[in-house]
């Protein structure tokens, strides 16, 4: 049976060219459209699609109103069209705060380098969402809540709400479990790559990171040069560790974030306290800027086996092929389970290559870090 979309747009243009491009997939059928997410949330509730996409500026009712009333009163996966702005960046953060599973820049251009990739792109990402629809239920709308009170000296200057509509009191260190066993291996970096999903996966994990912790983390998340500027900056906000979009010459320093910036490359020299992060361009035949398999590789010539990298949700096997050097080199490799993947798509290909030792649910991958780490 193919995968039920409806199309929401102010632009009867664009309407109509999505509608077309999903058509063309035969998996794939435009059971109406909307043009406000007012009509958007009315025709959620009585067609119930499997997937909703959605643009963020509309009249009677923003999108990002929308998502939070279709999360609230008919759970569906959405995928959200955005400007590829600092403003545009902010509200499709928004729009993912509200429940929305994944978005795509709203010029088709910006996302492939063809006519017919882009169309590919498009009809992949409708259909690997549409398999969270059996998994998706109601969930608790976002609430106002302070702001990580941080050291001053690490003081984010921008606070942001957060992505995640439940989580946990940020001051509170999470408890070890009895399941997770130290290995005793010991650490000098930890490195995490995610691509669709990510961004609330990412804060997930990090907000339940202490202060404290004793070691530099690497973030490559697929996402829009424009993008990731914004997404550190509200990251930076929630967490107590800190969180920036990494520079050319930043020096690793324990307890810091460093998330590679959308459109070019992240790599190490160095070692140990004098590491420092590389930032380039990189070559223009990799598929994705950023990518986890550049990083991660980097990592394993720099750090060899004091890697802890974790792969969680995203499309493709970025990550696979860096993961695989950091093994050889010694390092330890987990992966996000299925279950709790948007995606199950870069973690699955590396538990399949056997190089992942485990495979964790996305609520307690910040736990098997504190454990493993001996935190």
């Amino acid at each position: 049976m193919a995968v039920k979309v409806l199309v929401v747009d102010d632009s009867s243009f664009f309407r109509r060219r999505v509608s077309e491009i999903i058509n063309q997939d035969p998996q794939l059928t435009v059971i109406d459209t909307a043009q406000n997410g007012r009509e958007a949330v009315d025709k959620a509730i009585a067609l119930r699609p499997d997937v909703i996409t959605m643009d963020i500026e509309m009249p009677v009712l923003d999108g990002i109103s929308a998502v939070r009333e279709i999360m609230a009163k008919c759970p569906t996966p959405i995928l959200m069209f955005s400007s590829l702005t600092h403003e545009g960046a902010r509200s499709t953060l928004d729009a993912l705060d509200a429940g929305a599973l994944d978005f795509l820049p709203k010029k088709f251009e910006d996302i492939a380098r063809d006519k017919d990739e882009a169309v590919r792109l498009l009809q992949q990402r409708v259909k690997e969402i549409a398999r969270k629809r059996f998994l998706m239920s109601a969930r608790p709308q976002p609430v106002a809540s302070a702001p990580v009170a941080k050291a001053a000296s690490g003081a984010a200057s921008l606070r942001e709400r957060p992505l995640l509509a439940e989580r946990p009191a940020l001051a509170e260190r999470p408890q070890p479990v009895a399941s997770f066993k130290r290995s005793g291996k010991s650490y000098q970096l930890v490195a995490i790559g995610t691509s669709t999903g990510g961004p609330v996966a990412l804060q997930n994990v990090l907000t339940k990171l202490p202060l404290d912790f004793p070691h530099p983390i690497l973030l490559i998340q697929h996402m829009p040069a424009t993008f990731t500027a914004a997404f550190a900056a509200r990251l930076n906000g929630l967490c107590q560790i800190g969180v920036k979009e990494a520079q050319d010459g930043d020096v690793l320093k324990p307890g810091h974030a460093y998330l590679a910036p959308g459109g070019k490359q992240m790599l190490l020299e160095g070692r140990g306290a004098g590491a420092r992060l590389r930032i380039i361009d990189g070559n223009d035949k990799v598929n994705y800027k950023p990518c986890v398999d550049i990083t991660f590789a980097s990592a394993a010539k720099t750090y060899g086996d004091k890697v802890l990298a974790i792969v969680l949700t995203g499309m493709g096997a970025d990550g696979r092929d860096g993961a695989r050097l950091l093994k050889e080199q010694g390092a330890t490799i987990w992966a996000q389970d299925e279950a709790s993947c948007v995606v199950y798509g870069m973690p699955q290909a590396v538990a399949k290559a056997g190089i992942a030792s485990e495979s964790l649910p996305l609520d307690r991958v910040a736990q098997r870090i504190l454990v493993e780490l001996g935190r």
